[in-house]
Protein backbone atom coordinates (compact mmCIF):
# COMPACT_ATOMS: atom_id res chain seq x y z
CA UNK A 1 0.00 0.00 0.00
CA UNK A 2 1.17 3.54 -0.80
CA UNK A 3 0.95 4.83 2.77
CA UNK A 4 1.66 8.48 1.98
CA UNK A 5 -1.06 8.59 -0.68
CA UNK A 6 -3.59 7.03 1.70
CA UNK A 7 -2.59 9.44 4.47
CA UNK A 8 -3.17 12.32 2.05
CA UNK A 9 -6.69 11.00 1.42
CA UNK A 10 -7.24 10.68 5.18
CA UNK A 11 -6.18 14.29 5.80
CA UNK A 12 -8.54 15.65 3.12
CA UNK A 13 -11.51 13.61 4.40
CA UNK A 14 -10.71 14.74 7.96
CA UNK A 15 -10.70 18.37 6.83
CA UNK A 16 -13.95 18.07 4.86
CA UNK A 17 -15.77 15.54 7.10
CA UNK A 18 -17.69 14.67 3.95
CA UNK A 19 -16.62 11.93 1.54
CA UNK A 20 -18.33 13.55 -1.45
CA UNK A 21 -16.65 16.92 -0.94
CA UNK A 22 -13.30 15.24 -0.27
CA UNK A 23 -13.60 13.21 -3.48
CA UNK A 24 -14.28 16.40 -5.48
CA UNK A 25 -11.29 18.12 -3.91
CA UNK A 26 -9.05 15.14 -4.68
CA UNK A 27 -10.40 14.75 -8.22
CA UNK A 28 -11.45 11.11 -7.76
CA UNK A 29 -14.76 9.27 -7.44
CA UNK A 30 -16.28 8.76 -4.01
CA UNK A 31 -16.41 4.91 -3.97
CA UNK A 32 -12.63 4.48 -4.55
CA UNK A 33 -11.96 7.10 -1.87
CA UNK A 34 -14.10 5.21 0.65
CA UNK A 35 -12.32 1.97 -0.24
CA UNK A 36 -8.90 3.55 0.27
CA UNK A 37 -9.86 4.93 3.68
CA UNK A 38 -11.05 1.45 4.69
CA UNK A 39 -7.75 0.02 3.43
CA UNK A 40 -5.85 2.54 5.56
CA UNK A 41 -7.94 1.63 8.60
CA UNK A 42 -7.15 -2.04 8.01
CA UNK A 43 -3.44 -1.27 7.66
CA UNK A 44 -3.34 0.80 10.87
CA UNK A 45 -5.69 -1.49 12.78
CA UNK A 46 -7.94 1.37 13.95
CA UNK A 47 -11.17 3.02 12.87
CA UNK A 48 -10.50 6.60 11.77
CA UNK A 49 -14.06 7.81 11.17
CA UNK A 50 -17.52 7.28 12.58
CA UNK A 51 -19.81 7.16 9.58
CA UNK A 52 -23.55 7.65 9.60
CA UNK A 53 -26.15 8.63 7.02
CA UNK A 54 -26.06 12.21 8.30
CA UNK A 55 -22.46 12.95 9.19
CA UNK A 56 -18.84 11.82 9.27
CA UNK A 57 -16.83 12.35 12.47
CA UNK A 58 -13.26 11.61 13.45
CA UNK A 59 -12.82 8.88 16.05
CA UNK A 60 -10.47 9.41 18.95
CA UNK A 61 -7.81 7.44 17.05
CA UNK A 62 -8.42 9.60 13.97
CA UNK A 63 -7.93 12.80 15.97
CA UNK A 64 -4.68 11.47 17.42
CA UNK A 65 -3.31 10.53 13.99
CA UNK A 66 -4.41 13.61 12.06
CA UNK A 67 -1.59 15.93 13.16
CA UNK A 68 1.09 13.33 12.48
CA UNK A 69 -0.46 12.51 9.09
CA UNK A 70 -0.45 16.18 8.08
CA UNK A 71 3.21 16.44 9.01
CA UNK A 72 4.15 13.33 7.00
CA UNK A 73 2.29 14.58 3.92
CA UNK A 74 3.84 18.04 4.25
CA UNK A 75 7.35 16.59 4.57
CA UNK A 76 6.87 14.45 1.47
CA UNK A 77 5.57 17.46 -0.47
CA UNK A 78 8.58 19.46 0.69
CA UNK A 79 10.90 16.65 -0.42
CA UNK A 80 9.35 16.67 -3.89
CA UNK A 81 9.66 20.46 -4.06
CA UNK A 82 13.34 20.35 -3.12
CA UNK A 83 13.96 17.68 -5.74
CA UNK A 84 12.24 19.76 -8.43
CA UNK A 85 14.54 22.69 -7.80
CA UNK A 86 17.79 20.79 -7.35
CA UNK A 87 20.52 20.09 -9.87
CA UNK A 88 19.78 16.99 -11.90
CA UNK A 89 16.10 17.29 -10.97
CA UNK A 90 13.52 15.18 -12.75
CA UNK A 91 10.21 16.53 -14.04
CA UNK A 92 7.67 13.73 -14.32
CA UNK A 93 5.20 14.33 -17.12
CA UNK A 94 2.17 12.48 -18.43
CA UNK A 95 1.28 12.28 -22.12
CA UNK A 96 -1.58 10.48 -23.91
CA UNK A 97 -0.50 7.03 -25.13
CA UNK A 98 -1.70 7.86 -28.65
CA UNK A 99 0.32 11.07 -28.94
CA UNK A 100 2.77 10.62 -31.82
CA UNK A 101 6.27 9.51 -30.79
CA UNK A 102 7.79 12.30 -32.87
CA UNK A 103 5.79 14.87 -30.90
CA UNK A 104 6.94 13.42 -27.57
CA UNK A 105 10.55 13.46 -28.78
CA UNK A 106 10.18 17.11 -29.78
CA UNK A 107 8.71 17.93 -26.35
CA UNK A 108 11.72 16.39 -24.63
CA UNK A 109 14.22 18.09 -26.95
CA UNK A 110 12.50 21.49 -26.71
CA UNK A 111 12.38 21.40 -22.94
CA UNK A 112 16.03 20.29 -22.73
CA UNK A 113 17.06 23.40 -24.67
CA UNK A 114 15.37 25.72 -22.16
CA UNK A 115 16.24 23.85 -18.94
CA UNK A 116 19.17 21.48 -19.49
CA UNK A 117 19.56 20.89 -15.74
CA UNK A 118 16.12 19.23 -15.50
CA UNK A 119 15.50 15.79 -16.99
CA UNK A 120 12.05 14.95 -18.34
CA UNK A 121 10.58 11.58 -17.39
CA UNK A 122 7.59 10.97 -19.71
CA UNK A 123 4.94 8.38 -18.91
CA UNK A 124 2.15 7.38 -21.29
CA UNK A 125 -1.05 7.86 -19.28
CA UNK A 126 -4.64 8.50 -20.33
CA UNK A 127 -6.31 11.68 -19.07
CA UNK A 128 -8.39 10.10 -16.26
CA UNK A 129 -5.29 8.45 -14.81
CA UNK A 130 -3.30 11.66 -15.21
CA UNK A 131 -5.82 13.49 -13.02
CA UNK A 132 -5.24 10.94 -10.24
CA UNK A 133 -1.47 10.98 -10.76
CA UNK A 134 -1.34 14.79 -10.62
CA UNK A 135 -3.43 14.86 -7.45
CA UNK A 136 -1.24 12.21 -5.83
CA UNK A 137 1.99 13.86 -6.93
CA UNK A 138 2.99 10.83 -9.01
CA UNK A 139 3.53 13.17 -11.96
CA UNK A 140 4.24 16.91 -11.95
CA UNK A 141 2.54 18.04 -15.15
CA UNK A 142 0.56 16.40 -17.93
CA UNK A 143 -0.85 16.87 -21.40
CA UNK A 144 -4.56 16.13 -21.04
CA UNK A 145 -7.67 16.02 -23.19
CA UNK A 146 -10.84 17.94 -22.42
CA UNK A 147 -13.57 17.90 -21.28
CA UNK A 148 -12.47 16.81 -17.80
CA UNK A 149 -13.58 17.62 -14.27
CA UNK A 150 -10.60 18.02 -12.00
CA UNK A 151 -11.03 20.38 -9.03
CA UNK A 152 -7.72 21.52 -7.61
CA UNK A 153 -5.82 21.34 -10.90
CA UNK A 154 -4.61 24.27 -13.01
CA UNK A 155 -4.66 24.26 -16.80
CA UNK A 156 -2.52 25.86 -19.47
CA UNK A 157 -3.58 27.35 -22.77
CA UNK A 158 -6.35 25.41 -24.51
CA UNK A 159 -5.49 24.06 -27.96
CA UNK A 160 -7.72 22.33 -30.49
CA UNK A 161 -6.84 19.68 -33.06
CA UNK A 162 -9.22 19.00 -35.95
CA UNK A 163 -9.72 15.32 -36.66
CA UNK A 164 -10.08 13.54 -39.97
CA UNK A 165 -10.83 9.89 -40.73
CA UNK A 166 -8.06 7.29 -40.62
CA UNK A 167 -8.76 4.18 -42.66
CA UNK A 168 -6.98 1.45 -44.55
CA UNK A 169 -5.34 2.58 -47.78
CA UNK A 170 -7.43 0.14 -49.86
CA UNK A 171 -10.70 0.95 -48.06
CA UNK A 172 -13.48 1.88 -50.54
CA UNK A 173 -14.03 5.19 -48.71
CA UNK A 174 -10.41 6.16 -49.34
CA UNK A 175 -11.34 7.00 -52.93
CA UNK A 176 -13.20 10.11 -51.73
CA UNK A 177 -11.30 13.39 -51.28
CA UNK A 178 -13.28 14.17 -48.12
CA UNK A 179 -15.95 12.40 -46.09
CA UNK A 180 -19.14 13.23 -44.23
CA UNK A 181 -19.67 11.46 -40.91
CA UNK A 182 -22.78 9.80 -42.34
CA UNK A 183 -20.56 8.19 -45.02
CA UNK A 184 -19.14 6.02 -42.23
CA UNK A 185 -22.47 4.27 -41.65
CA UNK A 186 -21.89 0.55 -41.12
CA UNK A 187 -18.23 1.05 -40.15
CA UNK A 188 -16.78 -0.06 -36.81
CA UNK A 189 -14.97 2.69 -34.90
CA UNK A 190 -11.74 2.69 -32.89
CA UNK A 191 -11.61 5.16 -29.98
CA UNK A 192 -9.33 5.72 -26.98
CA UNK A 193 -10.57 3.73 -23.95
CA UNK A 194 -13.72 5.08 -22.30
CA UNK A 195 -12.18 4.56 -18.85
CA UNK A 196 -9.09 6.59 -19.78
CA UNK A 197 -10.77 9.33 -21.85
CA UNK A 198 -14.39 9.43 -20.67
CA UNK A 199 -15.04 13.03 -21.75
CA UNK A 200 -13.64 12.58 -25.25
CA UNK A 201 -15.34 9.20 -25.67
CA UNK A 202 -18.78 10.58 -24.86
CA UNK A 203 -18.31 13.80 -26.85
CA UNK A 204 -17.22 11.99 -30.04
CA UNK A 205 -20.09 9.50 -29.97
CA UNK A 206 -22.64 12.28 -29.44
CA UNK A 207 -21.21 14.21 -32.41
CA UNK A 208 -21.23 11.07 -34.59
CA UNK A 209 -24.88 10.36 -33.85
CA UNK A 210 -25.80 14.00 -34.42
CA UNK A 211 -24.39 13.74 -37.95
CA UNK A 212 -25.98 10.40 -38.79
CA UNK A 213 -23.22 7.93 -37.92
CA UNK A 214 -23.89 5.25 -35.31
CA UNK A 215 -20.83 2.94 -35.26
CA UNK A 216 -21.60 -0.72 -35.88
CA UNK A 217 -19.23 -1.44 -32.99
CA UNK A 218 -16.86 0.62 -30.87
CA UNK A 219 -13.38 -0.75 -30.19
CA UNK A 220 -11.09 0.77 -27.56
CA UNK A 221 -7.32 1.13 -27.85
CA UNK A 222 -4.36 3.27 -28.85
CA UNK A 223 -2.86 1.29 -31.75
CA UNK A 224 -4.04 1.46 -35.35
CA UNK A 225 -3.82 -2.26 -36.11
CA UNK A 226 -7.58 -2.64 -36.60
CA UNK A 227 -7.60 0.36 -38.93
CA UNK A 228 -4.69 -0.92 -41.02
CA UNK A 229 -6.46 -4.29 -41.26
CA UNK A 230 -9.59 -2.59 -42.60
CA UNK A 231 -11.66 -3.77 -39.61
CA UNK A 232 -12.39 -0.28 -38.26
CA UNK A 233 -11.95 3.43 -38.89
CA UNK A 234 -10.63 6.01 -36.43
CA UNK A 235 -10.46 9.77 -35.98
CA UNK A 236 -7.17 11.57 -35.77
CA UNK A 237 -4.83 14.18 -37.24
CA UNK A 238 -3.22 13.62 -40.63
CA UNK A 239 -0.80 10.72 -40.29
CA UNK A 240 1.55 9.27 -42.89
CA UNK A 241 1.89 5.50 -42.47
CA UNK A 242 2.25 2.79 -45.12
CA UNK A 243 -1.13 1.24 -45.80
CA UNK A 244 -2.99 4.07 -44.06
CA UNK A 245 -5.20 6.76 -45.62
CA UNK A 246 -6.38 10.01 -44.04
CA UNK A 247 -9.39 11.96 -45.27
CA UNK A 248 -10.75 15.28 -43.92
CA UNK A 249 -14.27 15.43 -42.52
CA UNK A 250 -16.71 17.81 -44.17
CA UNK A 251 -17.55 20.57 -41.69
CA UNK A 252 -14.81 19.54 -39.22
CA UNK A 253 -17.36 18.12 -36.73
CA UNK A 254 -14.79 16.15 -34.69
CA UNK A 255 -12.06 17.97 -32.78
CA UNK A 256 -9.93 17.25 -29.71
CA UNK A 257 -9.08 19.89 -27.12
CA UNK A 258 -5.81 19.66 -25.25
CA UNK A 259 -4.01 21.58 -22.53
CA UNK A 260 -1.32 21.06 -19.95
CA UNK A 261 -2.40 20.46 -16.35
CA UNK A 262 -0.65 20.66 -12.99
CA UNK A 263 -1.34 20.91 -9.29
CA UNK A 264 1.78 22.75 -8.06
CA UNK A 265 3.28 25.44 -10.30
CA UNK A 266 7.08 25.44 -10.32
CA UNK A 267 9.50 27.05 -12.73
CA UNK A 268 10.00 23.70 -14.47
CA UNK A 269 6.26 23.07 -14.75
CA UNK A 270 5.47 26.46 -16.28
CA UNK A 271 8.50 26.11 -18.56
CA UNK A 272 7.28 22.73 -19.78
CA UNK A 273 3.78 24.13 -20.36
CA UNK A 274 5.16 26.85 -22.63
CA UNK A 275 7.27 24.35 -24.59
CA UNK A 276 4.27 22.01 -24.89
CA UNK A 277 2.06 24.73 -26.39
CA UNK A 278 4.70 25.62 -28.96
CA UNK A 279 5.45 21.99 -29.84
CA UNK A 280 1.81 20.90 -30.11
CA UNK A 281 1.14 23.79 -32.48
CA UNK A 282 4.19 23.17 -34.65
CA UNK A 283 4.33 19.36 -34.64
CA UNK A 284 0.78 18.17 -33.94
CA UNK A 285 -1.20 20.66 -36.03
CA UNK A 286 -3.01 22.20 -33.07
CA UNK A 287 -4.31 25.75 -32.91
CA UNK A 288 -5.52 28.17 -30.26
CA UNK A 289 -9.02 27.13 -29.29
CA UNK A 290 -10.44 30.50 -30.34
CA UNK A 291 -8.62 30.31 -33.69
CA UNK A 292 -10.08 26.94 -34.62
CA UNK A 293 -12.48 26.80 -37.58
CA UNK A 294 -16.09 27.14 -36.47
CA UNK A 295 -17.82 23.78 -36.75
CA UNK A 296 -20.74 23.87 -39.12
CA UNK A 297 -23.52 21.35 -39.55
CA UNK A 298 -23.42 20.23 -43.16
CA UNK A 299 -25.63 18.01 -45.22
CA UNK A 300 -24.35 14.71 -46.43
CA UNK A 301 -23.13 15.08 -50.03
CA UNK A 302 -25.91 14.21 -52.42
CA UNK A 303 -28.66 14.55 -49.82
CA UNK A 304 -31.91 16.27 -50.80
CA UNK A 305 -32.30 19.87 -49.65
Amino acid sequence: MDLVRHLRYFVVVAEELHFGNAAIRLGIAQPPLSQRIKRLEQELGVRLFDRSARQVRLTEAGRRLLGESREIVARVDRLHELARHGEGAVLKIGVPPDLAAAVIAELVAGFRETRPQVRLAPAEIWTADQVTALTDGTIDVGVVRHPITAPGLHFGQMLVQSQGVLLAGDHPLSRASELHLADLTGQELLLPPREGEPGLHAEVLVECRRHGYVPARVHEGAGLGLVLAGAAVAFGPREELPGLAWRPLLGSPIACRFSTAWQVATDAVTGFSAVAVRTLKERAGMADDGAAPVRRVSRRPGALA
